[in-house]
């Protein structure tokens, strides 16, 4: 019975559960097995614990105990006898009938103070048969006698009635009837839980100390919500959240069925200027802007983060949870594994590309008939195709499903990818700067027959299959994506795929709970989506769809969502814009463009920044010159963004070397420039009280008139579409395609994937291709060395000049100062 209850619990499409069983089986066990929520007896000791404490609204009456209420009239000041009536029944029927103005008694029917209670009760309840030992006579004349059992539908008592005592009545068809009633209550609840909800948050108090301390201490400090608590207040349903640990969860997708007709909230992107090798603080920003629109202005809002790789974290990079006082908590759990997303990506990436090298070395190695044998097996005496070998025959133009009428022909073409070794894209990936990997020799055992070739890893996050996470809608969407993954060519030069290969739907498998994002929060307590990281030089650099428009719903019309592009806006900014919203349908509302002082002064003729060296005194001394000279940067990014017609609000991330003259110049020259408004932040060392004029600043930006458009049309030619970004984004003269780049371009428009969005695989730390080439550079040829495409995530890439997908670690690595105590199992050293 507790098994079935179970099951039935966590079965969306079942509102309600009443529990019709013998008497002997309703034990406490059996009761509280049931969902409260679904509880429509009422008898579980969470419901009956809310009647109790008066909760009329958050529990259900036991079906009985409402027919007997109902029975009775005035109860004020009159006695009432419950005889054989225990149990959850007789706890909520005592707490109502006091409530109602009664004193109560209570005794069994072989009690012998019976006869006494008897004779001074006004009315007297019963739970089971009268013995016969019992004379009706012990009741007082004109009393009315009220009797019930646990079985609803049983009316069966029998206790003599006298015609000088009332009618007996008996609550059976009655408590069908308030069971139904009940049922029809616990249904109109699950209907208002299914609407929108306006939050009711409860912010963590942040008391920010001087000087700051490092991230993971201020992190510790701070005791973060219980992760079902804060679903709860964003409006998440029970079975819409799959709790990991006390503090993350898997959202699932069906909360967008149910929020469909909720409207959008508003759509932030941030992004930033070309940074310095230091990064300037966009994950800071997004943190601090969100604590301050929901903790300080009380509007609902949502970051959304990718997932940071393991290679920076324990590179040069480190953590990537924001910094100071406006990061995403724990930082531990957010800067390691998560909930295993990357490593899901990584066993599918490598499933896939197992199957390519087995393909082909058992194609070399069998002749048609035996390969066609293997690959469609008798399995019980039957041979059949599967449902991946179905739909390979059908995009072959052979419509046949019996495997023993396929002609020769049609079995060496079914059975024969042909892959041509020395286009295969497909590598196998790892989650660690490991540059040794970069070119590597596969296939060398002998068990592999002299099959030897070239291949590399790359890092995990650079993985087609993790920009297919970012940009899928859906379930049905990612498995159609992986699916169209192309791997190789074959020796026609016809494209392969995953699909082709039968493993589309294993790596569906390897990816169901990925695809869900993870819910954390703020220093503050607001609510954080951190859900997938593609590489931002190969990829989009953006964090997922999915995340996006599940936290757009929760927002509501009036709340935000705030999501970051990776890198400077030339890069994240432009993907987010030209790949991301056309995949997602969503339109942006403004973008916040972040800058330092630090950078600009680098853009302005500063000497090199080099990550882990001390900063030279030109970027910690008040020098007006050279902020002035480096804004030309800032400026061009303001322009870069007004070519998609979205307000620009630029934040000024402050830091205390710099000074009140310096933040006033960059803030003035922002607005002459175009920006709807400049404001300098300090949530680092504030929290979200540090980024409150952002926070206005946003506000009133979102609410301008919006003339968002792409920068190009997909009809264009791929050429086209890159000189298109290369001329108005980047600033160059003109593109220069390398014959190798230029034989892609043919091939690819041949295949007929001409029409996919670019996205452009360029250095970081330069708006040109050369990343020792500050502020503005113009004039400049950008050459385009190589053209690849993941057909899958829907994009093509060029690679501006030579771009590594693996990086390496550097000679002091941040494993350096990462350590574990092994009695309180509190990690050190993260960042």
């Amino acid at each position: 019975v507790v098994n079935e209850i179970l099951r039935l619990n966590e079965d969306p499409n079942v509102q309600g559960l009443a529990l019709e069983l013998p008497e002997s089986l309703c034990s406490s066990k059996v009761l509280n097995a049931v969902k409260p929520e679904k509880d429509v007896d009422g008898l579980s000791d969470v419901n009956l614990g809310r009647l109790v404490r008066g909760d009329a609204c958050d529990c259900l009456v036991p079906p009985t105990v409402c027919a007997v209420m109902e029975l009775l009239e005035d109860l004020g000041g009159k006695t009432v006898l419950l005889v054989d009536v225990g149990g959850a029944v007789g706890a909520a029927l005592q707490c109502l009938l006091q409530r109602g103005g009664a004193a109560t008694m209570s005794c069994q029917w072989k009690a012998p103070q019976l006869q006494n209670k008897l004779q001074h009760a006004d009315v007297v309840i019963v739970g089971s048969t009268k013995p016969d030992d019992v004379p009706v006579s012990w009741v007082k004349p004109g009393t009315p006698i009220i009797s019930f059992s646990h079985d609803l539908l049983s009316e069966k008592h029998n206790y003599g009635q006298q015609n000088n005592h009332a009618p007996e009545n008996t609550v059976g068809s009655l408590a069908v009837a308030m069971r139904m009633q009940n049922m029809v209550k616990n249904t109109e609840r699950w209907m208002q839980s299914q609407q929108y909800r306006k939050w009711d948050l409860r912010c963590l108090k942040l008391q920010p100390l001087s000087p700051v301390p490092s991230d993971i201490e201020i992190s510790r400090a701070q005791s973060p919500k219980a992760v079902d608590v804060l679903a709860k207040e964003i409006g998440l349903l029970t079975d819409e959240i799959e709790i990991y640990g006390q503090t993350k969860a898997k959202v699932r997708l069906s909360l967008l069925e149910r929020l469909k007709d909720q409207p959008d909230g508003k759509y932030v992107l941030v992004a930033g200027i070309t940074p310095t090798p230091l990064g300037e603080g966009k994950s800071t920003v997004t943190v601090g802007l969100v604590q301050a629109l929901t903790a300080h202005l009380n509007l609902n809002s949502f970051a959304c983060l990718r997932q940071p790789s393991q290679g920076p974290t324990f590179g040069v990079k480190g953590g990537a949870a924001g910094g100071g006082y406006a990061q995403v908590i724990p930082m531990e759990e957010f800067n390691l594994h998560l909930t295993g997303d990357i490593h899901a990506i990584t066993a599918a990436n490598n499933l896939l590309a197992a199957a390519i090298d087995a393909r082909i070395l058992h194609e070399n190695t069998q002749s048609d008939k035996a390969l066609y044998n293997r690959l469609v097996p008798v399995v019980n005496g039957v041979r059949g195709f599967s449902a991946i070998q179905l739909a390979r025959l059908r995009r072959l133009g052979i419509n046949k499903t019996d495997p023993g009428t396929l002609t020769e022909e049609e079995i060496s073409k079914f059975a024969r990818l042909d892959i041509d070794p020395s286009t295969i894209t497909w590598q196998r990936v790892v989650d660690t700067n490991d540059r040794f990997l970069r070119k590597i020799t596969v296939g060398q055992a002998n068990t592999e027959k002299g099959f030897v070739r070239q291949a590399q890893f790359d890092i995990a996050v650079a993985s087609e299959i993790m920009a297919i996470l970012a940009l899928t809608t859906g379930l049905q969407d990612m498995k159609e994506r992986l699916g169209k993954m192309v791997v190789a060519n074959d020796k026609k030069g016809e494209p392969v795929t995953a699909e082709d290969l039968g493993v589309t739907g294993a790596l569906a498998v390897l990816m169901k709970d990925a695809i869900k994002p993870t819910l954390m929060q703020t220093l503050e307590g607001t609510p954080v989506f951190v859900h997938a990281g593609p590489f931002a030089n190969i990829a989009h650099g953006n964090s997922s769809v999915l995340a996006d428009k599940i936290a757009l719903k929760l927002v509501g019309e009036k709340g935000f969502v705030v999501t970051e592009a990776g890198f400077g806006a030339d890069i994240g900014m432009e993907k987010f814009f030209n790949i991301k919203c056309r995949a997602s349908g969503l339109v942006p509302s403004v973008v916040v463009l972040v800058a330092t002082v630090r950078a600009l002064k680098m853009h302005g003729g500063g000497p090199n920044v080099t990550a882990g060296a001390p900063l030279k005194k030109e970027y910690t001394e008040e020098n007006l010159q050279l902020v002035a000279d480096g804004c030309c940067n800032l400026q061009k990014q303001i322009q870069i963004t007004q070519l998609f017609g979205v307000p620009v609000v630029v934040a000024l991330n402050v830091f205390k070397t710099d000074s009140p003259a310096e933040v006033d110049l960059v803030c003035e020259i922002a607005k002459r420039s175009g920006a709807f408004d400049a404001v300098p932040c300090n949530h680092w060392s504030a929290g979200g009280r540090g980024a409150v004029k952002l926070a206005q600043a946003v506000e009133k930006a979102a609410n301008q008139k919006n003339s968002f458009k792409y920068l190009y049309n997909l009809e264009l030619p791929i050429v086209e579409k890159i000189r298109i970004i290369a001329q108005k984004v980047y600033g160059a003269q003109d593109i220069e395609l390398s014959p190798a780049a230029q034989s892609q371009v043919d091939r690819y428009t041949r295949q007929g994937f001409g029409n996919l969005p670019i996205c452009m695989a360029k250095t970081h730390l330069s708006l040109s291709h050369q990343p020792e080439r500050k502020g503005v550079p113009t004039g400049f040829i950008l050459p385009i060395s190589d053209v690849r495409a993941s057909i899958g995530a829907g994009f093509i890439y060029p690679l501006v000049g030579t771009m590594s997908t693996m990086p390496g670690l550097p000679t002091r690595p941040c494993f350096y100062d990462i350590d574990l105590d092994p009695v309180t199992e509190q990690v050190k050293g993260l960042f």
